[in-house]
């Protein structure tokens, strides 16, 4: 017979992961509100197969100018709407189903810590289906990024892009690169298996630290500081970064439909971006990245845990509350 269930945690909204799902949505709109201009930069880096001017500072200090200048402050927000509808949909889905993957492996305790290979099965089923369906907000977010607006058929936006891909392409268009986006979920896995065990040994210290102190400590509303979070994004970031970012490079050059001839499928892209551009060419846009993604993963995590800790913390004196009134 198996041991019963210690006391989960209270839930705000249904259940813990939606809670969690909640959180990621928020993260990934502040997110990319704040970091957009980047990550159109780093679009325009990937696809672009002439031979790079000067360093990486200059190149994006000339290329934001060079947007601004010709298209005004708004085209450095080009494609927000399938950047918001990606990045958002991305991290709400991706916490909801990995939540519930999490939960299933430790038999229903949500509390439980897993092992890195748990953590690290349970970060890529839930990528690989979070990537399968945010693949067609990706697909146009490339698109619109790698144009101007008034480039010939240009997307004007999200709904724009989606309706004439069906239109021209048909579904199999709006899934283009899902095989790539598939390959890309060991970035997540990675990551998420580095972070979770990172933070697993931080509030092992901050528990034995409370308990030296002779101070309470509730695992439920405990939490750790932004300076901690971003320090562990930031690592486990870089960790995964390191292994699979060329992916990227294929991917974004397989989506652009400005370059279809040039890359019509992975292997194509994988041979010509060697040859006419080596090692190097596949590390296209990683300084933008870089920059990008650190600053991006750290506003990413610090919304995402404060926001869950917000919840969990709220859903906890709703439920104390509601307890005392029923003893009253």
């Amino acid at each position: 017979m198996s041991a019963p269930l210690k006391k989960q945690p209270a839930s705000f909204f249904s259940s813990t992961a939606v809670d969690h799902a909640v959180a990621g949505l928020s993260a990934g709109v502040v997110t990319t509100l704040v970091m957009n201009p980047l990550d159109l930069l780093k679009i325009k880096f990937q696809v672009n197969t002439g031979k790079p001017v000067g360093g990486m500072g200059m190149q994006m200090w000339l290329a934001l100018k060079g947007i601004q200048q010709s298209q005004g402050w708004k085209g450095l927000y080009r494609g927000i709407s399938p950047n918001i509808a990606g990045n958002a949909s991305s991290w709400g889905l991706y916490f909801l189903f990995y939540q519930m993957l999490k939960k299933r492996a430790a038999g229903g305790d949500v509390m439980k810590p897993l092992s890195a290979p748990e953590y690290l099965l349970c970060s890529a089923q839930a990528s690989a289906v979070t990537a399968v369906i945010t693949n067609p907000f990706w697909l146009i977010r490339v698109r619109m990024f790698a144009t101007t607006a008034d480039t010939p058929d240009a997307y004007r936006g999200l709904w724009d892009g989606l309706t004439r891909i069906f239109k021209t392409e048909g579904v199999p268009g709006l899934f283009r690169g899902t095989t790539l986006a598939l390959v890309g979920v060991g970035n997540g896995a990675i990551q998420f298996m580095a972070y979770e065990k990172m933070k697993g040994w931080a509030f092992e210290r901050k528990r034995r630290k409370a308990e030296r102190e002779g101070m309470h400590y509730d695992q439920n509303t405990a939490k750790l500081s932004n300076f901690t979070y971003s320090v562990m994004s930031i690592t486990s970031k870089l960790i995964a970064l390191a292994t699979t970012y060329p992916y990227q490079v294929v991917r974004s050059r397989v989506q652009n439909n400005l370059q279809q001839d040039q890359f019509p499928n992975i292997p194509t892209t994988v041979k010509r971006t060697w040859k006419n551009e080596g090692v190097k060419g596949f590390y296209r846009g990683l300084g933008t990245s870089l920059v990008r993604v650190l600053p991006g993963t750290c506003v990413t995590f610090v919304v995402y845990e404060n926001v869950a800790w917000l919840l969990r913390t709220t859903a906890a004196r709703r439920e104390q509350s509601n307890l005392d009134g029923v003893d009253d």
